[in-house]
This record gives C-alpha cells, sequence and structure tokens, in this order.
C-alpha cells in the first residue's frame, strides 16, 4: 500500500495545536508549508492526495489560501481547521473542523476524501494515478484518462528509470501481438504527456528514446 502524501499548512503557535507530526505517526507522508503562498508554489512539487488548513495557527480563516488552492488545482480535496466554525462559508473547503478536537477525527474526515483506497492509486513520484477513477494527478494538474491511458500510464509507471522499448509497449497496451503500425503509440504518449507534463513539447519526465522506446523518468 502506497503511503498519502498530505500538505499540511500551518505555522507555530503555542496554543494553537500543531497536526503535522501527529499525522505522521498515523502513517501519513506529511509535507508542510508555513504559509498560503509557499503552499502553491509545492503544489508541483509534492502533488498531495489531500491538504490540511490549520487556518488558526496562520490567525485567519484560511478563506485566500483555498481559493488559491483551488484556481491550481480544482478537484484536490481541501480540510480546513479555525478555531471558531462560523467564521467562514461552509463551501470553501470540503471539510471543516472547529476546534477543539482529536487528531482521530481528523484523520477520519481525510479518509473519505482521498482519491482512492490505497491499493487502487499509484504514486510515483509526483505521478499519482488512481486506477479505479482514471484520473491522474501530476504537477498540480488533475486530467481525466481513458482506459487506454491508464493502461499505458500504469505499465510505463512500473517500470519508471528503465527504457521501454516500443513493440512491447504496444503490444501490452493494445493487447494485440500486431506491430505493423504503432504511431498511435506515439499519438497517446502525446495525450500522456499533456496530462503529466509542464511543457508537453518539452517533456521532462515522459523521454522518448530514439529508435527504441519511451522511459518514464522521476
Amino acid at each position: 500500500m502506497k503511503t498519502t502524501t498530505l500538505l499540511v499548512i500551518e505555522a507555530r503557535h503555542a496554543e494553537i495545536p500543531s497536526f503535522a507530526s501527529d499525522l505522521q505517526k498515523k502513517g501519513f507522508d506529511v509535507q508542510i508549508a508555513q504559509n498560503g503562498i509557499q503552499a502553491v508554489a509545492r503544489l508541483k512539487e509534492v502533488s498531495p492526495s489531500l491538504v490540511v488548513i490549520n487556518a488558526a495557527s496562520l490567525r485567519s480563516t484560511g478563506l485566500r489560501i483555498c481559493q488559491s488552492i483551488r484556481e491550481k488545482d480544482s478537484k484536490l480535496p481541501i480540510i480546513l481547521i479555525l478555531e471558531n466554525d462560523n467564521e467562514v462559508n461552509k463551501d470553501a473547503a470540503d471539510a471543516i473542523l472547529a476546534l477543539p478536537f482529536t487528531v482521530q477525527k481528523l484523520v477520519n474526515r481525510i479518509k473519505p476524501l482521498l482519491p482512492g483506497d490505497g491499493k487502487n492509486v499509484l504514486h510515483v513520484g509526483p505521478i499519482r494515478l488512481d486506477l479505479e477513477k482514471r484520473r491522474v494527478r501530476c504537477l498540480g494538474k488533475s486530467t481525466k484518462l481513458t482506459p487506454r491511458l491508464v493502461t499505458l500510464l500504469n505499465l510505463l509507471m512500473e517500470k519508471h528509470g528503465e527504457v521501454v522499448e516500443r513493440e512491447p509497449l504496444f503490444k501490452k497496451a493494445w493487447e494485440t501481438n500486431y506491430t505493423g503500425d504503432t504511431r498511435t503509440l506515439d499519438v497517446h504518449i502525446s495525450w500522456l504527456r499533456r496530462a503529466i507534463e509542464l511543457d508537453p513539447g518539452n517533456p521532462k519526465l515522459l523521454k522518448t528514446i530514439r529508435g527504441v522506446g519511451y522511459r518514464l523518468d522521476i
């Protein structure tokens, strides 16, 4: 089972509880940002499954941070922690918790919002592929994929760092022994690049190895 990555936005205040270390103890991969600007900048790097905004520790409603994150990734689940749950619009986040509460209550709110149950989500580097929902999240983008693209990306992720030759890749993804015309593979690779690359025309993750095949570099 892959570790779920959370982006926790919080500042340190003696009178406001910190949740980052407790969430780590619960088995999550916790990445921390100390403010909204830092959090938005780290979305591409971290590619989290969920964001926790400890607005109480930031002495704010967290509304602007929610809006900034939504602009970058409208599908990314957000949990907002406040001192008073009456001070912000209920639609600002997917879940709002008012202090005080236990870490277990926070975990109970996190789990239903995660994109999959763990066994159906593949996570390699910044790429998170939800096999059940056929959605890939990478570098701040969330894209719905066709079944063929899911199969193709799954194969490349399983062999990440290795060169996957064109013909074997085509045979597995298309479930055929015919490899007379694999140009459709190139088209599908270009579609995958649109989903996972910041600049599909200058790919940094999904590389073409001329005369051989493709390699997913993480």
